[in-house]
């Protein structure tokens, strides 16, 4: 069984929106692969990834605190389907203790809804297409859908950030098949880019399943991502790192600029609000620079005269405590 998405976030399961977004943020800067170096801190990253991806989303969140593990089987449109089958007024006294959902396998699965549930007005011949057999007998299934797949796609920072439409070919029991997906601008790693109608076929007239796209962010020698924000070493010369300059920085949307404080040593974050990756959802990522203070390798006469006459006269010592 899957590990609880709050568990893996270490958050209650009415935390806020904010909290979850801290939490994911505090965990994935000490798990980063680039940063721990523990053989397991790969796929602790991902569980977080996934986790995040589920619970940031309200409409997604909503499915998987109803369904649990099971909220991929459940269709978005879930609550529609439910409203339109539950009659009004029934004044019937029978709970219904849960609801039956096809998995594409010829199984039925149920899945609690808790007390209260009152389902003695869902028609689920009306609800489901004839899941639960027609005419009351022989045990016939009618219409089931066909399953949801799911399968990997890599996309770069790049990619992920601008978004656009991309051929994949992906293969699969029947031989290769090439699919022309619309990548939405600001995909996370973990998230998932559905493609409706292109999962497994139905049977006896069933519809087919879905076709889930799971996004993978490839490394990138530039471009650290944690959840959307983004990460990124920013090189700056001594003279800029005492005196204070404003220095490009690059972007993948493009180069900005970054005021560096005058007196900035290695390690100074520098934050520029709204350009991590986009969130058509809500607010954009932050990029964070870290000044990375660098001497020229080979100094020419002069350039070495002014670092002698610096020596010389400077009582500044780094390694002085306080």
């Amino acid at each position: 069984m899957a590990r609880d998405y709050y568990d893996v976030l270490g958050v209650q399961r009415n935390a806020s929106s904010d909290e979850i977004q801290q939490a994911f943020r505090n965990l994935a800067r000490k798990h980063h692969p680039d940063i721990n170096k523990d053989p397991q801190a790969e796929e602790r990253f991902k569980e977080l990834n996934e986790a995040y991806s589920v619970l940031s989303d309200p409409k997604t969140r909503k499915r998987y605190d109803r369904f649990g593990e099971d909220f991929r089987q459940i269709p978005e449109d879930w609550e529609e389907r439910v409203g339109a089958g539950v009659g009004a007024g029934t004044g019937a006294q029978g709970r219904s203790r849960g609801r039956g959902w096809s998995t594409g396998d010829g199984r039925v699965r149920f899945t609690d809804y808790g007390e209260g549930f009152d389902g003695s007005g869902i028609n689920f011949e009306d609800l489901f297409g004839g899941m639960y057999g027609r005419g009351g007998g022989g045990g016939r299934w009618g219409p089931v859908p066909g399953a949801d797949q799911e399968a990997e796609i890599q996309l770069s920072v790049q990619e992920a950030y601008h978004g656009g439409h991309r051929s994949i070919t992906l293969a699969g029991p029947g031989g290769q098949r090439t699919y022309d997906v619309n990548i939405p601008r600001g995909v996370v790693d973990g998230q998932r880019i559905r493609l409706a109608g292109e999962g497994g076929r139905g049977s006896d007239g069933g519809p087919p399943g879905d076709l889930y796209l799971r996004v993978r962010i490839k490394p990138d020698t530039q471009f650290r991502l944690e959840g959307r924000d983004i990460h990124l070493a920013l090189p700056v010369t001594p003279w800029e790192a005492a005196l204070g300059a404003r220095v490009p920085v690059p972007t993948p949307g493009g180069t900005a600029k970054v005021t560096v404080p005058k007196g900035s040593s290695s390690g100074r974050r520098l934050r520029l609000r709204g350009e991590g990756m986009p969130n058509p959802r809500g607010a954009n990522g932050d990029l964070y620079a870290e000044v990375r203070i660098m001497v020229p390798p080979e100094p020419g006469d002069r350039e070495r005269e002014l670092f002698e006459e610096l020596a010389a006269v400077s009582t500044f010592d780094p390694r002085k405590p306080g």
